[in-house]
């Protein structure tokens, strides 16, 4: 689509939106004055059965994040008011799919963490999310490795605290005129489509984490460990399941609760039919004007 006066290089200003909502930025001024909390249950029966048929024929590098995250890319792809953002009390639609993830690069108290900003496309199947997802973690596991976000991260804190303080405002300030540097954009963990994070890797239950006034992300999804659960049929009998629970934290500012729930609905039933992310979605669903 044809850049027009008013977009930024990362998203598109969306001009046709009705007037309640787009006055609604300059009432809620910031993420954490518009956040809403969804908590739900994902069951992963289907999901278990079909990622053991995937390692039987061969695609042993796939697992449960990978999964995850094809689920949230592809619900993105058919629902693209998820992707969008607040910026300069303006609501965009931003110009692709890019998830943070926050990852250990040593499971311990003491190991230090980081975070991979990954690009998606709408039309990826769970084996090209799976590849992307594989080479960012391997690329930056190793300790002595250092991505752009902690490099920059590394510079900023050489600062007097004055400085360091200026520079954020003045950052801040960019950003909300779309002025912010594309090297401070791509390393900036802030500036995504979502926040993904798997506590169940930590044996723990999913939080609802905030999402971050610095920066354009307005959603934060977190996932925590499976569940067991034994439930009575319509016959009374029991039925042995497994679910996991998700925590989600949104922006409420860029679509309304209706849409939400839709979006939501489909991706819990991605997970009772994960064969259908073997394939590319058959229509690509794009944003209004």
């Amino acid at each position: 689509m044809k850049h027009r006066r008013g977009d930024r290089y990362d998203g598109r200003w969306l001009r046709t939106l009705s007037p309640f909502y787009q006055i609604t930025p300059y009432i809620m001024r910031t993420r954490s004055d518009a956040q809403d909390y969804y908590e739900d249950h994902f069951e992963i029966s289907p999901v278990e059965k079909w990622l053991r048929s995937l390692h039987d024929r061969g695609f042993t590098d796939i697992g449960f994040l990978h999964v995850f995250m094809a689920a949230a890319v592809r619900t993105i792809s058919q629902y693209p008011r998820l992707n969008r953002f607040i910026a300069g009390q303006r609501i965009y639609a931003r110009n692709e799919i890019l998830i943070t993830l926050a990852i250990k690069k040593r499971l311990h108290e003491d190991g230090l963490e980081t975070t991979i900003k990954i690009p998606f496309s709408p039309s990826d199947t769970i084996f090209t999310i799976a590849e992307k997802l594989n080479t960012a973690v391997a690329g930056n596991k190793d300790e002595n490795t250092r991505n752009d976000t902690d490099n920059t991260a590394k510079l900023f804190m050489l600062l007097p605290r004055w400085l360091l303080r200026f520079l954020l405002w003045s950052l801040r300030t960019l950003d909300y005129y779309g002025l912010l540097p594309k090297a401070i954009h791509k390393a900036s963990p802030f500036h995504a489509t979502a926040f993904i994070t798997d506590l169940g890797s930590l044996g723990i239950k999913p939080i609802y984490h905030h999402i971050y006034d610095f920066g354009t992300t307005s959603l934060f999804i977190a996932f925590g460990n499976k569940l067991r659960v034994n439930e009575l049929s319509d016959d009374g009998t029991v039925i042995k399941r497994k679910y996991i629970p998700v925590k989600i934290v949104n922006d409420e500012r860029i679509c309304d609760g209706h849409y939400y729930a839709t979006a939501f609905k489909y991706m819990r039933r991605l997970f009772a039919n994960p064969q259908i992310l073997e394939q590319p979605p058959e229509k690509v669903v794009e944003d209004v004007g």
